[in-house]
């Protein structure tokens, strides 16, 4: 893969100067392409995946790395977290972001010296810094590096050089963790997070839905889904289920957004 004219002389560079990496892996579009990359520039006794499983994980993106890990052939590490003992995260603040990639990515730092890798990378990419992304500043901090970021990578460059290289990710939906289901300043809850991630597997999976968000206005459910499966969900015995359903986990109320989904719908507005 070193020689793929998929990938520039810039990124390649980037990352063989990296002389051994942890990626902060999620199993995501962005994350299994620098883990793809390390592995084979790097080599596979060079890099370690690192993916931490906290509350915030849906248990489905636990399983894709899982999965995608064992594909690419790449040592693969999941670290069992506990973000809820964090009062600066059960805050949810605006930044909080910040706070949960500090005390996660300062995890994951302790375990990928212990394995005797250089740095801690991650997906970081262009694109992000158009976005409120208050958790990149919590990597700069800590020294993390992001290969895509350096290299003026944008998440389209991403998917192209992904599906170049044969990666089952190129086209999946973007992910997010479950915090980013709950408005800022509500705190976060076990209950809470699981009745989303409930929620949100039971949708796709009913429906086929590749991208979803359940907002969690607690007793109000908002469904986010993309503009063109709106009129499925709103169909009569589709509108029963899922108030069915969701009111089976504790939602009182079920609202299905006209907008659609978008990503970060719940952050701040940008001035």
């Amino acid at each position: 893969m070193t020689e793929n004219p998929w990938i520039s002389d810039r990124l390649r560079h980037i990352i063989a100067d990296l002389k051994s990496a942890a990626v902060a892996f999620s199993g995501g579009v962005d994350s299994t392409l620098l883990l793809a990359l390390c592995r084979d520039i790097l080599g596979p006794e060079r890099t370690l995946a690192l993916t931490l499983h906290s509350e915030l994980t849906p248990a489905a993106e636990r399983e894709r790395a899982a999965e995608v890990a064992r594909l690419l052939g790449v040592r693969h590490m999941e670290v069992p977290f506990r973000a809820l003992d964090f009062p600066e995260i059960v805050a949810n603040p605006p930044d909080r972001c910040y706070h949960c990639k500090r005390v996660m990515f300062g995890r994951l730092l302790e375990i990928a010296r212990a394995e005797g890798m250089a740095v801690l990378v991650h997906g970081a990419n262009v694109d992000d810094l158009g976005d409120y992304r208050p958790g990149l500043r919590a990597a700069e901090e800590l020294g993390v590096r992001a290969p895509f970021l350096e290299a003026g990578l944008t998440k389209a460059d991403i998917r192209a050089i992904s599906r170049g290289l044969g990666l089952p990710t190129w086209d999946q939906p973007s992910m997010a963790c479950l915090a980013s289901r709950v408005p800022y300043g509500t705190p976060l809850t076990s209950e809470a997070l699981a009745r989303i991630d409930a929620a949100e597997a039971y949708l796709r999976e009913t429906f086929g839905l590749r991208q979803v968000r359940v907002r969690d206005h607690f007793p109000l459910a908002r469904l986010e889904v993309e503009p063109e499966e709106i009129h499925r969900l709103a169909a009569p015995e589709a509108r029963a289920a899922i108030v069915r359903r969701l009111r089976d986990l504790g939602y009182r109320y079920v609202a299905l957004d006209l907008e659609g989904f978008r990503s970060g719908s719940l952050n701040p507005p940008r001035s």
